[in-house]
């Protein structure tokens, strides 16, 4: 018979980036280590404060409103499970401390968190639970391999991809795939004598708040077709599943349906890393998943890699280049910088390729990876715009904005990060549109204006006659704008602008 010696009689997991009940590192902890268990969610106010003083009344912030249906989900899922998930608005270091001492609870449970200031949040909360004999007890649950776990063969991290994903695979292949957390969670609580998970009551058995008591406005979560929750994470993987094969090429074109979209679920936690990385390999071991689910456990492997640069980099969250001499870089400033990065923001650049995909990410919070290159590169390297301005708006923009990556996929377009593409290495935003949306069908959907416009000609309609725009209705500087800056032109201005880093090497 399975042995129970429990640590604590109550003990309280403070679920954050982890918003499901199944493969959760801290939930199965405290489950092993306690006699009853109560959950706790915060939206916490330092976080989505900011989020609603960028404008007056209330925001309709796709991400809080995608977190709060996780929420609901997830205390439904506890409910029928025996417990209930607590939901508070509040500054999380002061509410954890305190609503684990009105709990009588010996230790919170969490799941590590990599960003600094994330850090320094449970660092606080940690000492204020030690002031009262209580514990903060972390563990590894939204990546694969953290901090030191893949290192060099001479002990030092890894700063180029390539090597790091071999000793990934080594290490993955050494101890096997990573199990489940608690694959049998409803199993594991139906036995006799063991821990439970427990439901507040009294003062403590409040509702969850609305968005609206949050601040916050209904969002077109549903109008847009993203799914939420455990549930919706599932049904994603899969479908995503059934196409991995091609996940490979599949990947490359905006206009078709090539990516899992499992970035916003991975994001908050919606699903397990551990069950993606088993299915994959799962896919690759039986021949199913083709090359593309070699492709994809990549891409996976790429998310380990930017936590783990950040972990032992944590001046790149200071806004510093990871590649010190970057840093030397003079951007374009002045009144014309700012007009070139307002109509990047607006879609309005004359580049159809990149104003669809700015629109795409206005309209719907989501852009295609292909298109996260592109614009990024077309802000830095054809308009010398500073690449930590993009990395700003795309955090504010972004339904699945994850610091690690989106400062990494920057510094990767602007060649002062890690495994970075050489500066000399400069997209052309046209042949980017002819390759990857040959038949101009991802332009048209964003931008209408130009649907009349040839397959051929849509990628740079400021090339035909005035007599093919009329046929086309399409005036520009009216309809569509002008190029506001030629590539060729700008490609050598930037090389001129990276001469500082060429004197440097």
């Amino acid at each position: 018979m399975r042995q129970f010696n429990p640590q604590f009689d109550r003990s309280l997991v403070w679920f954050r980036r982890d918003l499901r009940t199944f493969d959760h590192a801290a939930l199965h902890e405290a489950l092993r280590c306690s006699r009853r268990v109560f959950c706790v969610f915060i939206f916490d106010s330092e976080i989505l404060d900011p989020l609603r003083d960028e404008a007056p009344g209330a925001v309709a912030d796709r991400r809080v409103a995608f977190i709060h249906a996780c929420v609901m989900e997830l205390d439904a899922e506890l409910r029928a499970l025996g417990g209930a998930l607590m939901v508070r608005h509040a500054r999380a270091s002061d509410e954890i401390a305190k609503l684990a001492e009105e709990l009588d609870a010996g230790a919170v449970f969490a799941n590590h968190d990599y960003e600094p200031a994330a850090i320094e949040r449970d660092r606080v909360v940690a000492a204020a639970l030690a002031a009262s004999g209580r514990k903060l007890l972390s563990f590894k649950d939204q990546v694969i391999f953290e901090k030191d776990e893949v290192l060099s063969l001479s002990g030092r991290p890894f700063s180029v991809f390539t090597p790091y994903k071999n000793a990934w695979l080594k290490t993955l292949a050494s101890t096997d795939a990573p199990p489940d957390a608690n694959p049998h969670l409803a199993a594991y609580l139906s036995e006799p004598g063991y821990a439970r998970l427990a439901r507040p009551d009294g003062p403590l058995a409040c509702g969850i708040p609305g968005l609206a008591e949050l601040g916050f406005a209904a969002t077109d979560l549903a109008q847009l077709g993203i799914p939420t929750g455990m549930s919706g994470g599932q049904r994603l993987i899969d479908d995503f599943m059934h196409r991995v094969a091609q996940y490979g090429v599949a990947r490359d074109y905006p206009a078709i349906k090539g990516p899992s979209y499992l970035s916003v679920h991975l994001r908050f936690g919606a699903v397990s890393v551990r069950s993606l990385v088993r299915r994959v390999l799962e896919a690759m071991q039986s021949g199913e998943g083709g090359d593309g689910a070699r492709v994809w456990l990549s891409e996976l492997i790429w998310r380990d890699f930017y936590f783990m640069i950040l972990h032992h980099h944590p001046r790149v969250a200071a806004g510093q280049a990871f590649k010190a001499v970057y840093d030397e870089i003079e951007w374009e400033e002045g009144p014309e910088a700012e007009q070139a990065f307002q109509a990047w923001c607006d879609g309005r650049t004359g580049y159809p390729l990149v104003d669809a995909a700015m629109t795409q990410l206005n309209q719907t919070g989501y852009m295609h990876n292909r298109l996260r290159m592109v614009t990024a590169c077309f802000l830095i390297k054809d308009l010398g715009i500073d690449w930590r301005r993009g990395e700003r708006y795309f955090a504010r923009q972004l339904n699945d904005f994850d610091f690690s990556a989106n400062n990494g996929g920057w510094q990767w377009a602007a060649s002062s990060g890690c495994d970075a593409q050489p500066y000399f290495r400069i997209f052309n935003p046209v042949t980017q549109s002819e390759r990857f949306d040959p038949e101009g069908k991802f332009i048209r959907r964003y931008l209408p204006q130009l649907k009349k416009l040839g397959n051929r000609d849509i990628h740079a309609p400021w090339l035909l006659s005035q007599d093919d725009l009329r046929t086309a209705g399409v005036e520009l500087g009216a309809d569509y704008p002008h190029p506001i800056v030629q590539h060729d032109e700008a490609r050598q201005r930037t090389l001129a602008r990276y001469s500082v880093v060429k004197k440097a090497e």
